[in-house]
């Protein structure tokens, strides 16, 4: 097998190579490390070879396993696998080592996945793009130059780069979304208690993170939440059980939608023409395949739940992540330690009181509310996935006198002017991901569709967001978008 043909199968259809005996799955794996070795030193997509485990694992797959011998690789953040490291995109935990394995990942082997490589992150996931100092940044495959986004960019840059045609993302702001809509991938988020994120966590980022998977077909994503739903003993809820396997909602007609469609920025902010144009186009088509569509003047939710609601839990989040750092370093941490703009969140996630924090995330269940009466009258939400297309690396970082600011309150560790600067922080920060965050806060699935590249040949993606618990509805409109408009043919990176 050559790269080329490998490169044009997604994931279900080498795992029937080797079901039928065509390929064998360490030819496969061979084939991705060679893409790996090739295209890896261009856009830094993988930080941790498993070259050996994977090797072991094609040896002994299963043929009649779903995805078998198929190349997997592994987000460096949420997800344990045992006796391998786990960084979190931080150089504090460089020699941090898991001594168990998630219960995604034991599903994942089973299904006959192989594992080869871990992939890049941006520190503690805490950012929208993925440049940590750790590291360095990781590169789009599409332009070298370009974001590949966050916080699943590693995944999402391999993935459309030919690397695997699957990999791990989770998503707790858009960071499934995100990547997949920077890199021109599907990517879906489930939601919440739709799957488990044992053993090691119960919930994570009080319940607005979800683990899933970036891909470059419907069927392939399909086919992982069937293998990856479900309770697992301990966790602290779970989403009600599919009547109906996901892969078989792929393949069924969506019938006549009623989708609301908004671009407006929450924040008042303006939102690039190439992201406008896509949600356009993507109405267009939608209206064409028989579907309603009711455009709204104003989003279904508010500024304060982006600036307020969610805001709160990630800084306090992200102070509690900081304090499991120091619990690792068994000392008290030091600005050294991690990335200035994280540890200022970490300050700004100290100087909220419990009392607070504790009343912003009560609020999400006004925001909850708010949504699923919305979803009454509408089945769908289309919006952009982000505010612009794939920008320059670096672009959304500190710079001159904001940079040194940031040090100059770590230094003293001035927690009062953190939160003096509150409302700048807030704007500056959904000024990039004024739409991705809310089906967080509620628990909703939500996905992004590769419909659209910009005259430049840069992907832009558009969001649909569904009610609680109606992945169904989303498989179903993802599987009739795909038939009409195929992407799979549009590939990056050589």
């Amino acid at each position: 097998m050559t790269f080329q043909e490998y490169r044009s199968y997604d994931a279900l259809g080498l795992a029937e190579l080797v079901r039928k005996g065509d390929v064998q799955a360490i030819e496969l794996l061979d084939i991705a490390i060679q893409r790996a070795e090739a295209i890896n030193p261009k856009i830094n997509a993988l930080v941790l070879s498993l070259y050996d485990m994977g090797k072991k694992m094609a040896g002994r797959i299963d043929k009649q396993a779903p995805f078998a011998g198929t190349p997997y690789l592994i987000k460096d953040l949420g997800l344990e696998l045992a006796g391998t490291r786990l960084t979190y995109g931080s150089k504090a935990y460089a020699g941090q080592i898991s001594e168990t394995t998630s219960y995604l990942l034991q599903k994942a082997e089973k299904a006959g996945l192989v594992f080869m490589a871990k992939t890049n992150t941006p520190e503690l996931g805490l950012t929208p793009f993925t440049e940590p100092k750790a590291f360095g940044p990781t590169r789009n495959p599409w332009n070298t130059s370009r974001s590949a986004g966050g916080s699943s960019g590693g995944s999402a840059a391999a993935v459309a780069a030919g690397i695997s045609p699957i990999a791990s993302a989770s998503d707790g702001g858009g960071s499934i979304r995100i990547p997949a809509a920077n890199c021109g991938l599907f990517g879906f988020m489930p939601s919440r208690g739709r799957m488990s994120l044992g053993p090691a966590h119960g919930e994570m980022w009080m319940g607005a993170v979800r683990e899933h998977c970036v891909t470059r077909s419907v069927r392939d994503s399909a086919a992982m939440l069937d293998i990856l739903n479900g309770y697992m003993p301990g966790d602290p809820y779970g989403a009600p059980s599919p009547i109906v396997s996901y892969q078989v909602e792929a393949k069924t007609e969506p019938g006549k939608l009623r989708i609301a469609v908004s671009t407006s920025h929450v924040l008042g902010q303006s939102v690039d023409p190439e992201c406008l144009k896509a949600v356009n186009q993507t109405a267009q088509l939608l209206h064409q395949l028989g579907h309603e569509i009711v455009e709204l003047k104003d989003p279904p939710y508010r500024k304060e739940d982006l600036t307020e609601l969610f805001l709160t839990m990630v800084a306090g989040e992200a102070a509690a992540s900081l304090r499991e750092m120091e619990d690792h370093l068994g000392r008290k941490l030091k600005p050294s330690d991690v990335e200035g703009t994280n540890f200022a969140i970490g300050l700004l996630g100290k100087s909220f009181t419990a009392a607070e924090f504790a009343y912003q995330i009560r609020r999400w269940n006004d925001l909850s509310r708010r949504m699923a009466a919305f979803h009454e009258k509408y089945d769908l939400l289309l919006s952009p996935v982000v505010s612009m297309p794939p920008f320059p690396i670096g672009a959304l970082q500190q710079k001159g006198a904001e940079a040194a600011l940031v040090q100059f309150v770590n230094a003293f560790r001035m927690k009062r002017l953190v939160r003096a600067s509150i409302d700048k922080l807030a704007e500056e920060t959904f000024s990039y991901i004024p739409f991705t965050p809310i089906a967080n806060m509620t628990g909703q699935p939500s996905m992004s569709v590769p419909l659209y590249w910009t005259p430049d040949n840069l992907p832009v993606g558009s969001m649909f967001t569904a009610a609680y618990g109606r992945e169904d509805l989303l498989f179903r409109l993802a599987g009739q978008l795909e038939q009409a408009q195929p992407w799979m043919g549009k590939v990056a990176g050589g």
